[in-house]
């Protein structure tokens, strides 16, 4: 019975801890996992733009002996076109996997439904996956552990943040996340993150306060605005720049690193001086971008 990605919210903290392991290994020992999607296409369907996750899973597909297809559905959403159930459909007859980047969750849904092959989010309105199991791997690599250590998210309540509150959930790892009033995280999946990390003795913490932030081991920042959000950046930028991400901060807080899935709007949700410095995690997080997508294709599509 073919397994999709589209969240980690079903997941158990057994399976998330496996799934960071196998992460961490097949950076280790790329060679040993070189053919493990050989002659397996996988279709990387975005309708948004992408930098990291679209070089990442075509590199990484070919690092696991497989083939990207890219299609582009930038000029247009994927709705008016064809519908995704017969798209879905279609691309299963010769795929063997499909990489979406979307604009609606419903979307990827109706993807899983009408495909006999996996379906990786590569992104939604409501969740970014890889990129939180991406961002773990960095965790652990840099602290050797992530059960224990908190992770303060500060900013808008997103797709990222939703993830980043599941995955940490799942491994064990106390949650902070502070935005501004009226940009917190989903208040369900706030809950879920929170029945999650009762089962690993994690934390779970949503505030309107920076000094919540206090005491966190590295503190998380992404855009002010999402992708696609059109809203003038000057009907924003005064609510949001008390919680700019700057060297104040990382004073106020304690934390040693900081952490951002970029793109980074240097100076606005995040200091130039911190993304150059030294601690700075950016980089790593965007080379782990492809060792965690490679991890979720060698579990959904490898041999078992």
């Amino acid at each position: 019975m073919k397994q999709d990605l589209l969240t980690f919210a079903n997941w158990t903290p057994e399976a998330m801890a496996d799934l960071l392991e196998l992460a961490v290994t097949i950076k280790q020992s790329p060679a040993s996992y070189s053919q493990v999607l050989a002659g397996k296409s996988i279709v990387a369907l975005f309708e948004k733009p992408s930098l990291r996750t679209r070089v990442s899973f075509d590199i990484g597909i070919n690092k696991l002996g497989g083939h990207m297809v890219y299609l582009d559905s930038q000029a247009g959403k994927l709705a008016g076109r064809e519908d995704a159930v017969d798209m879905a459909a279609n691309l299963s007859c010769w795929a063997d996997a499909i990489v979406a980047r979307v604009f609606s969750h419903s979307t990827l849904e109706q993807f899983s439904t009408a495909a006999n092959i996996p379906v990786i989010n590569a992104l939604c309105d409501k969740y970014h996956p890889c990129q939180g199991l991406a961002d773990y791997l960095t965790m652990y690599e840099q602290f050797g552990q992530t059960k224990g250590l908190t992770m303060a998210y500060v900013g808008d309540g997103n797709n990222v943040t939703h993830s980043l509150l599941i995955v940490g959930a799942l491994l064990g790892c106390n949650q902070v996340v502070v935005t501004p009033e009226g940009h917190e995280p989903d208040a369900e999946i706030v809950a879920h993150a929170t029945t999650l990390a009762a089962k690993t003795g994690a934390s779970i913490t949503v505030s309107n306060s920076v000094d919540a932030a206090k005491g966190a081991n590295v503190i998380y920042a992404d855009t002010w605005l999402s992708m696609g959000d059109d809203t003038p950046l000057a009907t924003i930028k005064d609510k949001f720049m008390p919680y700019q991400v700057n060297d104040a901060l990382m004073t106020l807080t304690g934390a040693t690193h900081v952490m951002h899935c970029q793109p980074a709007h240097r100076d606005l949700e995040i200091t130039s001086a911190l993304i150059d410095g030294d601690k700075s995690l950016l980089m790593p997080q965007a080379e782990n971008r492809m060792h965690g997508q490679n991890a979720i294709l060698t579990h959904l599509l490898g041999a078992k």
